[in-house]
C-alpha cells in the first residue's frame, strides 16, 4: 500500500476531523481485548460487548453525518453552478440589449438632424415666391417631416420601453443575488446548528 493510499484511508477514517480516527482505533482495541480476554465473567464479557456496540454506533452515526454533509455540499455546489450560468446568460442578454439601445439612440439622433435640415429647407422654400411646383414640394416636405416626427416618437417610445425593461431586469438580478446571499447564509447557519446539535447529542466514546 502506497503512502498516498494510507493517507487517504486515514482521512476517510478521521471524517471531518472530529476524532473518528481515534474512535475507530479505540474500537479495534476494544474488539482485540474482548477476543483475547478469556478470564472475564459472562457479565463483564457482556459489558465489554455492549461497549463495542456503543462505540460502533457512534462511528456509524459519525459516518452518516459526514455523508449528509457531503451530499448537502454537493447540492449547494450544483445550485451555485446553475445560478452562475443563469447570471452569465442574463448579463449577456443585458449587454445585447444595451448595444441595441445604443443603435436606436444613434438612429434617433440621425432622424433629429434630418428634421432640422428639413426645417431649414422648408424655411428657404417658404421664403421663395409662391409657385405651384414649390408648393407641391413644400407639401411633400411637410409630409416627410410628419412621417419623420412619427418615426421619432415611435423610436423614443421604444427606447423608453427598453430602458424600463433593462431597469426591471437589473432590479430582478439584484434581488436574486440578495436572495442567493440570504439562502447561502441561512444554509450555513442551519448546517452549523445541525452539526452543533449532533456533536452535543452524540455520546462520548467509551474509554478502555
Amino acid at each position: 500500500m502506497t503512502d498516498e493510499e494510507v493517507i487517504k484511508r486515514r482521512l476517510i477514517f478521521d471524517g471531518d476531523g472530529t476524532g473518528d480516527d481515534r474512535r475507530f482505533n479505540l474500537l479495534l482495541k476494544m474488539i482485540a481485548k474482548w477476543v483475547n480476554t478469556t478470564d472475564e465473567s459472562p457479565e463483564e464479557n457482556k459489558q465489554t460487548y455492549d461497549k463495542i456496540l456503543v462505540q460502533l454506533s457512534i462511528i456509524e452515526h459519525s459516518r452518516r453525518r459526514s455523508e449528509l454533509v457531503t451530499k448537502s455540499n454537493d447540492e449547494q455546489l450544483i445550485k451555485y453552478q446553475n445560478l452562475h450560468a443563469e447570471y452569465e446568460k442574463k448579463i449577456a442578454d443585458i449587454k445585447e440589449e444595451i448595444t441595441a439601445q445604443r443603435l436606436e439612440l444613434e438612429k434617433a439622433k440621425t432622424i433629429k438632424q434630418n428634421r432640422i435640415q428639413y426645417d431649414l429647407l422648408a424655411r428657404d422654400i417658404a421664403a421663395e415666391p409662391p409657385r405651384k411646383e414649390m408648393n407641391n414640394q413644400l407639401v411633400q416636405l411637410q409630409k416627410q417631416l410628419k412621417e419623420l416626427g412619427e418615426e421619432k416618437r415611435r423610436l423614443v417610445q421604444k427606447l423608453d420601453n427598453r430602458k424600463k425593461q433593462f431597469h426591471v431586469l437589473s432590479t430582478s438580478a439584484n434581488q436574486l443575488q440578495a436572495l442567493l446571499d440570504e439562502d447561502e447564509a441561512k444554509g450555513e447557519t442551519e448546517m452549523n446548528t445541525s452539526l452543533d446539535d449532533v456533536n452535543t447529542n452524540s455520546p462520548e466514546p467509551m474509554s478502555e
